[in-house]
């Protein structure tokens, strides 16, 4: 039985463990600024928080599988002139998680669409967001592996969790023959219910080239591009810093439902 007598006893059993391990100085810091009983409640329930809030924050990042630690301070702006900071500010809030959309980040190699990725996805586990992170290969040969072995429903509910799932570098390598298939019943799967950002660096109208199914790939866009943000970074390496030449004007065109290039565009 506890012993009702004892603060620490009282804060384990309230699960208020910030304020037990450090009750004593945190009584002496309230008695020294001379606090009010309310201001010292009050003080004493925002180390509480912050406790919760530093470890709920560690616990997600860790679940999200960064592959690296990318901030958006860590961004060179300066070096990608085709990004508006403002712009990508207004993504760090998160509202785009909150409602649901997909956020397609479209780029050459090397202009820092992962560094994006992983910057937005920390964003988003410090608002509260559940956010798991997955390279494009490993996400699509997890689903293949799982359907061989008659686990793809379990898969797919796995990766219906996360509020936020990131797939880093879709088209940098070939893909299975059935990846298409597997990854519509992703999209459709989390479709209208938590959301996606997909990093490529090939345009939306050669998705029927990186899936080897037309039909498919426009299938799969037409979910992608219902509730939609596209941020389309143009320029060379963001890494090497060459030279910028202007960029082409090359809309890309086909059976897939062309994307205007730009800034970020809302898809209704």
């Amino acid at each position: 039985m506890i012993e009702t007598d004892r603060p620490e006893a009282l804060l384990t059993r309230l699960h208020l463990t910030a304020i037990r391990d450090q009750l004593d100085s945190l009584l002496d810091e309230a008695a020294r600024a001379q606090m009010t009983l309310r201001e010292a409640l009050l003080f004493l329930a925002e180390r509480e928080v912050a406790r919760r809030d530093t470890r709920r924050i560690q616990m997600g990042m860790k679940f999200a599988r960064f592959p690296c630690v990318r901030t958006l301070e860590g961004f060179d702006f300066e070096a990608q002139p085709s990004i508006e900071p403002g712009q990508v500010r207004d993504l760090a809030t998160g509202r785009w998680i909150g409602h649901g959309q997909v956020l397609l980040l479209l780029g050459p190699p090397g202009v820092g669409k992962t560094h994006l990725a992983i910057a937005l996805g920390r964003e988003a586990v410090e608002r509260g967001y559940s956010v798991l992170f997955s390279s494009a290969a490993a996400l699509m040969a997890g689903l293949t592996k799982a359907h061989a072995e008659g686990r793809l429903e379990e898969k797919l509910l796995q990766l219906s969790k996360p509020k936020l799932l990131i797939v880093d570098e879709l088209g940098y390598l070939p893909l299975e023959p059935a990846a298409a298939h597997l990854f519509f019943q992703l999209v459709s799967r989390r479709y209208e219910r938590s959301s996606l950002l997909v990093t490529s660096n090939r345009p939306v109208g050669e998705w029927g080239q990186v899936f080897g199914d037309a039909v498919a790939a426009t299938a799969i866009l037409d979910r992608l591009l219902h509730h939609s943000q596209v941020l389309t970074i143009r320029g060379d390496s963001y890494r090497l810093r060459r030279p910028r030449s202007r960029p082409r004007n090359d809309q890309p065109t086909g059976s897939i439902p062309d994307v205007v290039r730009g800034s970020v565009l809302r898809v209704a």
